[in-house]
C-alpha cells in the first residue's frame, strides 16, 4: 500500500504465526504498545485473519473479554471501549472514495483512539503518512505469514518496539522492580 505523495515506506519485516490464537497474541502485544493517534492499515483477503489480530489489539487495549470483536463488514464501523478507544474499520464494503466522507473516516484517522482498518490497501490515497501497514496471508491450515511495513518514523518506531519485543528474554517480575538500597533509609542507631 503506497500513498500518493508519500515518502517510501520504511523496509518490510516478516513474522509468522502458526495459528490463529498465535495471530491474536502477536497482536495483543501491538495493543499494550499503542497510542493515541496510532492507525493500522490491515491488508488480505478474505479469512486471512484480520479480524482476529483486531481480536487481539482489542485484548491488549485492555477491551473487557466479554465484549465480542467482529468485522464490521455491514456496520463500517465499530468502537471498543479500552484504555483508549478501539475503532475497527472495515472498507470492504466501500464502492469509493467520496463514501469515506460520509463514514466520517478522517475524524477517527490520528484521533483519540488506535484505528484498525481492514482493507485500506483499497483507498491507499486516504491513508495516513504514519500508519503501520500489516498485510496477512494464509501459511498452510492455521498458519499465517504477516508482513509489517511502517510508513513515517512513529509506524517504524511502534514496529521496532512490538517486534523487538519478541525477541527479548523474558525477566522474572524481581528483575524489573528497582531496588532503593539504603538511600534515603533510615539507619538503626
Amino acid at each position: 500500500m503506497r500513498s500518493a505523495g508519500r515518502r517510501e515506506p520504511a523496509s518490510p519485516r516478516r513474522v509468522s504465526a502458526a495459528s490463529p490464537e498465535g495471530t491474536r497474541r502477536l497482536a495483543a502485544r501491538l495493543g499494550r504498545l499503542a497510542r493515541p493517534g496510532d492507525v493500522i492499515a490491515l491488508v488480505g483477503e478474505l479469512g486471512a485473519g484480520k479480524t482476529t489480530f483486531v481480536t487481539g489489539l482489542a485484548e491488549g487495549l485492555g477491551v473487557p473479554r466479554e465484549t465480542r470483536v467482529q468485522s464490521p463488514t455491514f456496520t463500517l464501523v465499530n468502537v471498543h471501549q479500552g484504555r483508549l478507544p478501539l475503532y475497527h474499520i472495515d472498507l470492504y464494503r466501500i464502492a469509493e472514495a467520496t463514501e469515506l466522507d460520509e463514514l466520517g473516516l478522517h475524524e477517527y484517522l490520528g484521533g483519540a483512539g488506535l484505528c484498525a482498518v481492514e482493507w485500506f490497501d483499497r483507498f491507499p490515497e486516504v491513508a495516513p503518512a504514519g500508519c503501520l501497514e500489516v498485510g496477512f496471508e494464509l501459511d498452510g491450515e492455521r498458519g499465517r505469514r504477516l508482513t509489517i511495513t511502517p510508513h513515517g518514523a512513529v509506524a517504524a518506531q511502534r514496529a521496532r518496539e512490538w517486534l523487538d519485543e519478541r525477541r527479548r528474554p523474558r525477566q522474572p517480575a524481581e528483575a524489573h522492580r528497582q531496588t532503593k538500597g539504603t538511600t534515603g533509609a533510615r539507619r538503626a542507631r
